[in-house]
């Protein structure tokens, strides 16, 4: 079959293109922000700025794209060879500048040096879809160009799919880097078929618009449908990775599923958009309370229902926004406008609210703005009766009101977990029943989705933030202080980071949970006078509370390392812990990612490192490669003792350590600790203790039977800079 004016061939070189442009412009994403972990921090936060980079680099080559469509067609092919190889100076790619300055916020530092790094080849790149779409309605003479968009999704989700399935675990980053540029060079070539295909005769005249503009009006709904996905796309993100791992394979899950709902929403069959456009409203009304509710006793659900409610508004927008698109004439702008509301969604996701809110309140926010925006039908013909004269339409609204305040008098007065015993369960399925019951009443709708957010954690959420001092927000995640029963606790994202009992002078001294007495670092603690003597030089990876300062000996020498200056406030200045206060008054502490301190600091200068950076529940990868541990092995004196937490939820590190002690000559054991049940004292823990001194190991462990070998996995390569894969650690049965 042979498109109007144009053949066979020629459509598949304009698709090929288009294909491998957002193939190589989602596959640079993960790869760059791979490349960048062992500099920053690996903090998950380091995702959402580079996924701003993208965007803001994305709306440049779409204003660049926009502004090139007033030449003519062969002209604007010359000027766009002409920018794809002036970026080839950029390739390979790699990180092109040093370690950001000590003062300066990483907030902005990780966006100077993602752009500097991969600036021009991505703008380059990015340019791509609207100007070859715009190309091929002019060499087919009129065609629709709009499935190419589907294509260029697809393509874009295809780069995202293949980086942490296929280009991770197969290839180091050096390789991924030629592999990249390989591919770039092909573009090159592509771009130059497509030149060959545009009609000669076609001038500046042909290329400008002749339909009608849009509106103000539709212009700022395209911005306002392209702004709340995008948003939303990257506060799941930070929800994912905050709990799991800081890793290209979970950053990808919501930019992947984003990127595939253009791919349904620009479709030629609209049958799957209608569908899924049609039930989203339901989606956002019952999955946004449990979401907001933070039920964390099953966290692979919640990611789940986080990811499904992220691909049903993602469609249901980008569907409206496919239903208001111009002609093919004004395809240029249209992008524009839908990247440019992209680029406010990451402004906001990733800069305003860090800043602004002391809670993820973004995410709520933009569950709301999405059920305000969403196509509303109304399901049944007798629901639309209910709403449609104003007699009925005052009694539906009367019933609404009536039963919200039942159900938040019961959720108020006794809130327990969602779907077991308790009103809660009553409230969501009273909800479910007036929700369903006003899709399409958009007001009342609205009003319902408000109260669901509200009674499933919003006001809880807002309580802490009215308390002074329970809620702490930085770049590097949300810090929740919270008070029990004679108990303290500490909470980073869903983790606990800390407890320290109060109203005891004693108890408030006793080292707990993972850093317990009977723990791995509880007996490497109790042991060190015994190997190193009164004075003994002790380091700390990851301050938290400050638990482990209560071991501290008044002859030894301690230092901290914190990356996070909101946690050294807390665990210093604000007095909510008095760990510090009480057993070590005056700690050096350094500030800043603990690997690039490690690499400022003398050799020989440590006794005793411990290794607890974890963030939430993510393990810092660069923390544990082979470059790593070099460089813990140079900072130990030759029989220092590294101990290295890697109690976790999700992941078996275990595999990782015995792979990096095989390839460094370590010698290494562990002690998994588990009390007879779970209490403020002590908690389950898992600690590798590690040394290039075996009799250092012997002698820990020689009043203690507890401490066995590691159990290496065969065929597991040890963690590098340049190579890493969590796909074989993943604890499936969870």
């Amino acid at each position: 079959m042979v498109e109007a004016g144009i053949g066979r061939a020629a459509r598949i070189t304009f698709v090929a293109t288009i294909l491998a442009g957002s193939f190589l412009l989602f596959l640079v994403q993960p790869m760059v922000a791979r490349m960048a972990l062992p500099r920053l921090g690996g903090a998950p936060a380091v995702w959402n700025s580079a996924m701003l980079v993208y965007q803001t680099l994305l709306l440049a080559g779409y204003a660049y794209a926009h502004a090139l469509g007033r030449i003519r067609p062969l002209y604007q092919a010359v000027v766009h060879l002409g920018v794809l190889l002036a970026a080839a100076a950029w390739l390979p790619i790699g990180l092109s500048l040093a370690a950001g300055p000590a003062n300066v916020t990483p907030a902005l530092w990780v966006p100077w040096l993602l752009g500097a790094s991969i600036g021009p080849l991505f703008f380059a790149v990015s340019a791509q879809a609207p100007l070859v779409q715009r190309w091929f309605s002019i060499a087919s003479r009129g065609s629709d160009p709009y499935a190419l968009y589907a294509a260029s999704n697809l393509g874009s989700f295809g780069g995202l799919i293949a980086y942490p399935l296929l280009v991770e675990p197969l290839l180091a980053l050096r390789a991924q880097s030629w592999m990249w540029t390989g591919g770039y060079v092909l573009l090159i070539l592509l771009v130059l078929a497509c030149t060959l295909r545009l009609p000669r005769a076609a001038t500046g005249e042909t290329a400008r618009p002749t339909s009608a503009p849009a509106t103000r009006r539709r212009v700022l709904h395209w911005i306002a449908l392209a702004l709340v996905p995008s948003g939303l796309m990257l506060a799941t993100s930070t929800y994912i990775t905050t709990d799991i791992v800081a890793m290209p394979l979970l950053w990808v899950l919501p930019l992947g599923l984003y990127l595939l709902s253009f791919t349904i929403a620009f479709a030629a069959d609209r049958s799957v958009a209608d569908l899924l456009t049609r039930i989203a409203p339901i989606t956002i009304l019952m999955f946004g309370g449990v979401m907001i509710g933070g039920f964390n006793e099953s966290p692979l659900v919640n990611l789940a229902i986080a990811l499904t409610l992220l691909f049903m508004v993602s469609v249901a927008l980008h569907s409206q926004m496919y239903r208001l698109r111009p002609e093919p004439d004004r395809l240029t702008g249209f992008y524009l406008a839908m990247a440019f509301g992209g680029a406010l969604g990451g402004v906001f996701a990733a800069l305003v609210a860090p800043v602004v809110f002391d809670w993820t309140y973004e995410y709520p926010i933009l569950i709301f703005a999405a059920g305000l925006l969403v196509p509303q039908v109304f399901l049944t013909a007798r629901i639309r009766g209910l709403w449609v004269t104003p007699a009925k339409r005052r009694i539906a609204y009367a019933v609404v009101v009536a039963v919200l305040l039942v159900l938040a008098g019961l959720t108020f007065r006794g809130p327990t977990a969602l779907f077991g015993e308790g009103h809660q369960g009553l409230t969501f399925i009273g909800i479910a029943a007036i929700g369903i019951a006003a899709v399409g009443a958009r007001p009342a709708y609205a009003i319902i989705l408000a109260a669901t957010l509200v009674m499933f954690g919003g006001w809880r959420a807002v309580e802490l933030s009215l308390e002074h001092g329970a809620r702490t927000r930085s770049y590097f995640g949300v810090y929740t202080v919270r008070d029990g029963r004679g108990v303290r606790e500490l909470d980073h994202g869903t983790t606990v980071h800390g407890i320290q009992f109060t109203g005891s002078p004693v108890l408030e001294r006793l080292p707990t949970t993972y850093y317990a007495p009977p723990s791995g670092i509880g007996r490497a603690m109790g042991a060190l006078d015994r190997l190193y003597g009164p004075q003994a030089r002790v380091g700390v990876v990851g301050l938290g509370t400050g638990t482990l300062a209560c071991y501290a000996q008044p002859r030894q020498r301690w230092r901290f390392y914190e990356i996070d200056p909101a946690v050294i406030r807390i665990a210093r200045d604000t007095g909510q812990f008095t760990y510090l206060k009480n057993c070590l008054p005056d700690p050096a502490i350094r500030v800043g990612d603990a690997r690039l301190s490690l690499e400022r600091e003398a050799s020989a200068g440590l006794d005793l490192l411990a290794l607890d950076a974890f963030s939430s529940d993510a393990i810092p990868m660069h923390l544990m490669t082979r470059e790593a541990f070099a460089t813990y092995a140079r900072v130990l004196q030759p029989k220092g003792l590294l101990m290295v937490h890697i109690s976790n939820r999700f992941l078996d590190l275990e595999p990782v350590v015995a792979a990096v002690a095989r390839d460094g000559g370590w010698h290494a054991a562990k002690l998994y600790y588990q009390p007879p049940k779970y209490t403020a004292i002590a908690s389950a823990s898992q600690w590798i203790a590690l040394s290039r001194d075996r009799a250092t190991l012997a002698a820990l462990a020689k009043d203690n039977g507890d401490w066995t070998p590691l159990t290496p996995r065969a065929g597991l390569a040890a963690w590098t800079d340049d190579y890493s894969t969590i796909l074989p650690l993943l604890k499936w049965k969870r």
